[in-house]
Protein backbone atom coordinates (compact mmCIF):
# COMPACT_ATOMS: atom_id res chain seq x y z
CA UNK A 1 0.00 0.00 0.00
CA UNK A 2 1.76 3.20 -1.03
CA UNK A 3 1.85 6.26 1.71
CA UNK A 4 -1.04 8.10 0.07
CA UNK A 5 -3.41 4.92 0.13
CA UNK A 6 -2.49 4.81 3.79
CA UNK A 7 -3.35 8.52 4.41
CA UNK A 8 -7.05 8.00 2.57
CA UNK A 9 -7.72 5.16 4.68
CA UNK A 10 -6.43 6.77 8.10
CA UNK A 11 -8.60 10.08 6.66
CA UNK A 12 -11.86 8.13 5.92
CA UNK A 13 -11.68 6.21 9.39
CA UNK A 14 -11.00 9.82 11.11
CA UNK A 15 -13.81 11.03 8.81
CA UNK A 16 -16.17 8.37 10.00
CA UNK A 17 -15.48 8.74 13.88
CA UNK A 18 -16.51 12.39 13.62
CA UNK A 19 -19.64 14.21 14.74
CA UNK A 20 -22.22 14.02 11.40
CA UNK A 21 -22.91 17.89 11.83
CA UNK A 22 -19.13 18.82 12.00
CA UNK A 23 -18.51 17.43 8.18
CA UNK A 24 -17.71 20.04 6.03
CA UNK A 25 -15.46 21.80 8.48
CA UNK A 26 -13.76 18.54 9.22
CA UNK A 27 -13.54 17.54 5.43
CA UNK A 28 -12.12 21.06 4.90
CA UNK A 29 -9.63 21.16 7.70
CA UNK A 30 -8.52 17.23 6.48
CA UNK A 31 -7.91 18.95 3.06
CA UNK A 32 -5.73 21.77 3.99
CA UNK A 33 -3.79 18.91 6.15
CA UNK A 34 -3.37 16.42 3.14
CA UNK A 35 -4.07 18.94 0.72
CA UNK A 36 -3.39 15.64 -2.57
CA UNK A 37 -6.27 14.14 -1.66
CA UNK A 38 -8.61 16.60 -2.29
CA UNK A 39 -10.71 15.13 -5.24
CA UNK A 40 -10.29 11.19 -3.05
CA UNK A 41 -12.02 13.13 -0.26
CA UNK A 42 -14.41 15.04 -1.76
CA UNK A 43 -15.92 11.86 -3.90
CA UNK A 44 -15.49 9.54 -0.88
CA UNK A 45 -17.07 11.51 1.86
CA UNK A 46 -20.99 12.13 2.06
CA UNK A 47 -21.87 15.78 3.46
CA UNK A 48 -25.26 16.89 4.82
CA UNK A 49 -27.25 18.06 2.03
CA UNK A 50 -27.81 21.51 1.33
CA UNK A 51 -31.36 23.63 0.31
CA UNK A 52 -32.03 25.76 -2.46
CA UNK A 53 -35.21 27.49 -3.73
CA UNK A 54 -36.50 26.70 -7.17
CA UNK A 55 -36.76 30.23 -9.02
CA UNK A 56 -39.60 29.71 -11.26
CA UNK A 57 -41.71 26.98 -9.48
CA UNK A 58 -41.00 28.68 -5.78
CA UNK A 59 -40.58 25.16 -4.06
CA UNK A 60 -37.05 24.08 -2.44
CA UNK A 61 -35.29 21.48 -3.81
CA UNK A 62 -31.69 19.39 -2.46
CA UNK A 63 -28.17 19.70 -3.67
CA UNK A 64 -25.68 17.17 -4.44
CA UNK A 65 -22.94 16.34 -7.15
CA UNK A 66 -25.60 14.36 -9.21
CA UNK A 67 -27.70 17.87 -9.96
CA UNK A 68 -24.40 19.99 -10.13
CA UNK A 69 -22.43 21.52 -13.34
CA UNK A 70 -20.01 23.73 -12.13
CA UNK A 71 -21.21 26.28 -9.30
CA UNK A 72 -25.33 25.57 -10.98
CA UNK A 73 -27.53 23.24 -9.89
CA UNK A 74 -30.38 22.02 -11.67
CA UNK A 75 -34.17 21.77 -10.12
CA UNK A 76 -36.26 18.59 -10.22
CA UNK A 77 -39.31 21.33 -10.59
CA UNK A 78 -38.05 22.96 -13.46
CA UNK A 79 -35.43 21.42 -14.90
CA UNK A 80 -32.88 24.51 -14.63
CA UNK A 81 -29.89 25.04 -13.62
CA UNK A 82 -29.65 28.09 -11.08
CA UNK A 83 -27.15 29.95 -11.67
CA UNK A 84 -28.36 29.62 -15.18
CA UNK A 85 -25.43 28.33 -17.39
CA UNK A 86 -23.96 30.48 -20.37
CA UNK A 87 -24.03 26.74 -22.31
CA UNK A 88 -26.88 23.75 -22.03
CA UNK A 89 -26.10 21.49 -19.31
CA UNK A 90 -26.86 17.98 -18.67
CA UNK A 91 -30.65 17.26 -18.43
CA UNK A 92 -32.14 13.78 -18.90
CA UNK A 93 -33.59 12.61 -22.39
CA UNK A 94 -37.57 13.21 -22.73
CA UNK A 95 -38.90 9.64 -21.42
CA UNK A 96 -36.35 9.67 -18.22
CA UNK A 97 -37.80 13.61 -17.47
CA UNK A 98 -41.13 12.23 -17.35
CA UNK A 99 -39.82 9.54 -15.59
CA UNK A 100 -38.17 11.87 -13.20
CA UNK A 101 -41.08 14.08 -12.56
CA UNK A 102 -43.24 11.20 -11.72
CA UNK A 103 -40.57 9.87 -9.49
CA UNK A 104 -40.44 13.31 -7.46
CA UNK A 105 -44.36 13.57 -6.53
CA UNK A 106 -44.31 9.91 -5.65
CA UNK A 107 -41.43 10.54 -2.95
CA UNK A 108 -42.73 13.41 -2.18
CA UNK A 109 -45.60 11.65 -0.35
CA UNK A 110 -43.28 9.21 1.04
CA UNK A 111 -41.61 11.76 2.54
CA UNK A 112 -44.59 13.13 3.92
CA UNK A 113 -46.08 9.75 5.28
CA UNK A 114 -42.67 8.60 6.61
CA UNK A 115 -40.99 12.28 7.49
CA UNK A 116 -44.17 14.29 7.62
CA UNK A 117 -42.09 17.27 7.06
CA UNK A 118 -38.47 18.04 5.25
CA UNK A 119 -37.88 17.82 1.63
CA UNK A 120 -37.40 15.30 -0.91
CA UNK A 121 -35.49 15.42 -4.21
CA UNK A 122 -35.19 12.50 -7.00
CA UNK A 123 -32.83 13.30 -10.09
CA UNK A 124 -32.66 10.84 -12.94
CA UNK A 125 -29.89 10.34 -15.89
CA UNK A 126 -29.42 8.13 -18.51
CA UNK A 127 -26.83 5.52 -19.38
CA UNK A 128 -26.03 3.17 -22.38
CA UNK A 129 -28.30 0.23 -20.94
CA UNK A 130 -30.47 2.27 -19.00
CA UNK A 131 -30.31 4.88 -16.36
CA UNK A 132 -29.54 5.90 -13.25
CA UNK A 133 -30.46 7.95 -10.04
CA UNK A 134 -30.41 9.49 -6.89
CA UNK A 135 -32.97 9.89 -4.32
CA UNK A 136 -32.52 12.45 -1.49
CA UNK A 137 -34.41 13.20 1.84
CA UNK A 138 -33.58 15.72 4.70
CA UNK A 139 -35.85 16.38 7.61
CA UNK A 140 -33.86 18.72 10.41
CA UNK A 141 -35.28 19.67 13.57
CA UNK A 142 -34.40 22.45 15.81
CA UNK A 143 -36.09 23.51 19.02
CA UNK A 144 -35.26 25.00 22.20
CA UNK A 145 -34.36 21.81 24.29
CA UNK A 146 -33.77 19.18 20.93
CA UNK A 147 -32.09 19.94 17.47
CA UNK A 148 -31.38 16.88 15.15
CA UNK A 149 -31.09 16.06 11.34
CA UNK A 150 -31.61 13.16 9.00
CA UNK A 151 -30.02 12.79 5.57
CA UNK A 152 -30.41 10.30 3.43
CA UNK A 153 -28.21 9.59 0.19
CA UNK A 154 -29.90 6.60 -2.24
CA UNK A 155 -27.98 6.41 -5.73
CA UNK A 156 -29.85 4.07 -7.50
CA UNK A 157 -28.34 2.13 -10.92
CA UNK A 158 -30.65 0.22 -13.34
CA UNK A 159 -30.33 -1.99 -15.83
CA UNK A 160 -33.24 -2.73 -18.30
CA UNK A 161 -33.56 -6.11 -19.63
CA UNK A 162 -36.36 -5.95 -21.97
CA UNK A 163 -39.54 -6.73 -19.47
CA UNK A 164 -37.44 -7.16 -16.02
CA UNK A 165 -34.54 -4.54 -14.91
CA UNK A 166 -31.71 -5.15 -12.74
CA UNK A 167 -31.42 -2.41 -9.35
CA UNK A 168 -28.42 -1.62 -7.35
CA UNK A 169 -28.83 0.81 -4.34
CA UNK A 170 -26.33 2.06 -2.41
CA UNK A 171 -27.54 3.84 0.53
CA UNK A 172 -25.87 6.34 2.91
CA UNK A 173 -27.39 7.69 5.90
CA UNK A 174 -26.30 10.53 8.33
CA UNK A 175 -28.06 11.17 11.87
CA UNK A 176 -27.30 13.75 14.31
CA UNK A 177 -29.04 14.45 17.63
CA UNK A 178 -28.34 17.17 20.21
CA UNK A 179 -30.56 17.31 23.01
CA UNK A 180 -29.98 20.70 25.66
CA UNK A 181 -31.36 20.14 29.27
CA UNK A 182 -30.64 22.25 32.45
CA UNK A 183 -31.01 18.98 34.16
CA UNK A 184 -28.22 16.89 32.09
CA UNK A 185 -27.09 19.63 30.23
CA UNK A 186 -25.77 18.73 26.32
CA UNK A 187 -25.58 15.57 24.62
CA UNK A 188 -24.42 15.00 20.86
CA UNK A 189 -25.30 11.87 19.24
CA UNK A 190 -24.45 10.98 15.82
CA UNK A 191 -22.85 8.64 12.95
CA UNK A 192 -23.55 7.51 9.70
CA UNK A 193 -24.24 4.06 7.81
CA UNK A 194 -23.68 3.09 4.59
CA UNK A 195 -25.48 -0.19 3.56
CA UNK A 196 -25.52 -1.41 -0.68
CA UNK A 197 -28.27 -4.02 -1.97
CA UNK A 198 -28.89 -5.50 -6.17
CA UNK A 199 -31.91 -7.25 -7.49
CA UNK A 200 -33.97 -7.75 -10.32
CA UNK A 201 -37.76 -7.26 -10.55
CA UNK A 202 -40.24 -7.73 -13.71
CA UNK A 203 -41.34 -3.99 -14.95
CA UNK A 204 -44.78 -3.84 -16.58
CA UNK A 205 -47.13 -1.03 -16.36
CA UNK A 206 -48.43 -2.58 -12.89
CA UNK A 207 -45.08 -2.95 -11.79
CA UNK A 208 -42.75 -0.13 -12.81
CA UNK A 209 -39.76 1.40 -11.92
CA UNK A 210 -40.82 3.87 -9.57
CA UNK A 211 -42.75 1.17 -7.92
CA UNK A 212 -39.09 -1.51 -7.55
CA UNK A 213 -37.20 1.69 -6.32
CA UNK A 214 -39.36 2.56 -4.00
CA UNK A 215 -39.98 -1.01 -2.26
CA UNK A 216 -35.93 -1.08 -2.23
CA UNK A 217 -35.75 2.28 -0.44
CA UNK A 218 -38.41 1.67 1.87
CA UNK A 219 -36.95 -1.63 2.57
CA UNK A 220 -33.46 -0.04 2.71
CA UNK A 221 -34.22 2.93 4.97
CA UNK A 222 -36.13 0.38 7.91
CA UNK A 223 -33.33 -1.43 7.93
CA UNK A 224 -30.83 1.63 8.42
CA UNK A 225 -32.98 3.64 11.13
CA UNK A 226 -32.69 -0.47 12.81
CA UNK A 227 -29.46 -0.38 13.24
CA UNK A 228 -28.47 3.00 13.88
CA UNK A 229 -31.20 2.39 16.96
CA UNK A 230 -29.20 -1.13 17.80
CA UNK A 231 -25.68 0.88 17.20
CA UNK A 232 -26.00 4.16 18.65
CA UNK A 233 -29.45 4.44 20.46
CA UNK A 234 -28.72 1.00 22.46
CA UNK A 235 -25.08 1.20 22.75
CA UNK A 236 -25.71 5.13 24.62
CA UNK A 237 -28.38 3.40 26.76
CA UNK A 238 -26.23 0.48 27.60
CA UNK A 239 -23.33 2.99 28.61
CA UNK A 240 -25.85 5.05 30.57
CA UNK A 241 -27.51 2.18 32.64
CA UNK A 242 -23.93 1.09 33.67
CA UNK A 243 -22.96 4.69 34.90
CA UNK A 244 -26.30 5.09 36.53
CA UNK A 245 -28.01 2.87 38.89
CA UNK A 246 -31.34 3.57 40.33
CA UNK A 247 -30.99 0.80 43.45
CA UNK A 248 -28.37 1.30 46.60
CA UNK A 249 -25.24 0.12 46.43
CA UNK A 250 -25.93 -1.92 49.18
CA UNK A 251 -29.39 -3.37 47.49
CA UNK A 252 -26.25 -4.20 44.78
CA UNK A 253 -24.17 -5.54 47.14
CA UNK A 254 -27.30 -8.04 48.54
CA UNK A 255 -27.95 -9.00 45.06
CA UNK A 256 -24.91 -9.91 43.80
CA UNK A 257 -23.52 -12.12 47.03
CA UNK A 258 -27.32 -13.64 46.61
CA UNK A 259 -26.57 -14.58 43.19
CA UNK A 260 -23.49 -15.49 43.87
CA UNK A 261 -24.60 -18.18 46.57
CA UNK A 262 -27.02 -19.72 44.10
CA UNK A 263 -23.87 -20.45 41.96
CA UNK A 264 -22.00 -22.02 44.35
CA UNK A 265 -25.08 -23.93 45.72
CA UNK A 266 -25.56 -25.04 41.69
CA UNK A 267 -22.03 -26.27 41.73
CA UNK A 268 -22.05 -28.20 44.56
CA UNK A 269 -25.01 -30.07 43.45
CA UNK A 270 -22.86 -31.48 40.17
Amino acid sequence: MSNLDAQLDSALDLMRRLPPQDIEKNLSDLVDVVPELVEDLLSAVDQPLKVAKCKETGKDYLLCDYNRDGDSYRSPWSNKYYPSLSYQGAVPSSRLRTLEVDANQAFDTYREMYFESGICSVYLWDLDHGFAGVVLIKKAGDTERIKGCWDSIHVVEVQEKGRSAHYKLTSTAMLWLQTIKSESGTMNLGGSLTRQNESDHSVSDANPHISNIGRMIEDMENRIRSSLNDIYFGKTRDVVNDLRSIASLKDRDMQHKLASEIKMKLAAKH
